[in-house]
């Protein structure tokens, strides 16, 4: 589908769109992109700028999303509906913004005659540079099979989660709880560690062979945290975010939340104290924090 110089839109070009764009583009696709923020500046090499929304919808049948929160890309919708000069037949939001809200967008194009492709990734900006990315899809099964190799482009591993839109949001929401949830008990089970006179290094070493290991663990520490780099590309506020989202999931569906609520209130108190900060700075945090 991408070796044969299709154009593609691509709206939202920031540091997870921008590569992914790039990488759409070594594989064949020419990219029509737009990004709020200022487009020239963001396209990949050989991309075209649109003027707007409106200007992506016009230009291509396929469009690719990567926006910050469910409000953008209610927005999106929004505009993609009002582009009087509408080509656009088919959106994949890779962006995450919980369940709920991809029901509503959904809606929103499927009003247009525009199909909405539920397609949240995960692996941060390294994997969307290094196109090592996984991608949780829920669209028809025919639809993601005609997909899948441009998805390919972008993503390692593509999964097929669901038919419904706001399962692979939910899929990505469980995944960053997890995600959120190691990284913030990891950080404690450390400094109480340290706090004893034991060393991270020997810590990580023996957690990493025993029933203990995580991707906390595993990866963040000894490639974040142990050398102090902290650098990791996914923002505190957003992985804030991404909790939050779950347990508005979760209580939207009177789920069992318990772990869920706490986890959601650690983080939120995480980005309040340190705003601006690289989520594997939750480390941090515990060490200052006094009780």
């Amino acid at each position: 589908m991408a070796s044969n110089g299709e154009l593609i839109g691509f709206i939202g070009l920031g540091q997870m769109g921008q590569p992914m764009a790039t990488n759409l583009a070594k594989g064949g696709c020419r990219i029509l992109g737009f990004d709020a923020a200022g487009t020239q500046s963001r396209l990949p090499p050989g991309g075209t700028a649109a003027g707007s929304v409106g200007g992506v919808a016009a230009g291509a049948e396929t469009a690719f999303l990567s926006l910050p929160d469910g409000a953008a890309a209610d927005m999106v919708a929004h505009e993609i509906g009002a582009a009087p000069a509408r080509r656009l037949r088919t959106v994949i939001d890779t962006s995450t913004i919980g369940d709920q809200a991809a029901a509503r967008v959904a809606e929103r194009l499927a009003a247009v005659g525009v199909q909405y492709v539920d397609a949240p990734v995960s692996g941060g900006v390294h994997g969307a540079v290094a196109a090592s990315l996984a991608m949780m899809v829920a669209c028809p099964q025919e639809r993601f099979d005609t997909l899948a190799p441009m998805l390919k482009l972008v993503a390692k591993n593509v999964f097929h989660v669901g038919t419904r839109a706001g399962q692979g949001q939910a899929m990505k929401m469980l995944n960053n709880f997890l995600s959120a949830t190691a990284m913030a008990a990891t950080s404690e089970a450390i400094n109480f560690g340290i706090d004893r006179g034991l060393e991270m290094k020997t810590m990580l070493d023996v957690l990493n062979v025993s029933s203990g290991r995580n991707s906390a663990t595993d990866d963040k520490f000894p490639r974040q945290v142990l050398p102090g780099s902290f650098a990791a590309g996914f923002a505190t506020r957003l992985m804030a975010k991404d909790v939050r989202l779950f347990r508005e999931g979760v209580r939207a569906a009177n789920a069992p939340r318990e772990v869920g609520e706490l986890v959601a209130d650690i983080w939120t108190r995480c980005e309040q104290a340190m705003p601006g900060s690289d989520f594997t700075e939750i480390f941090k945090f515990v060490r200052e924090s006094k009780g």
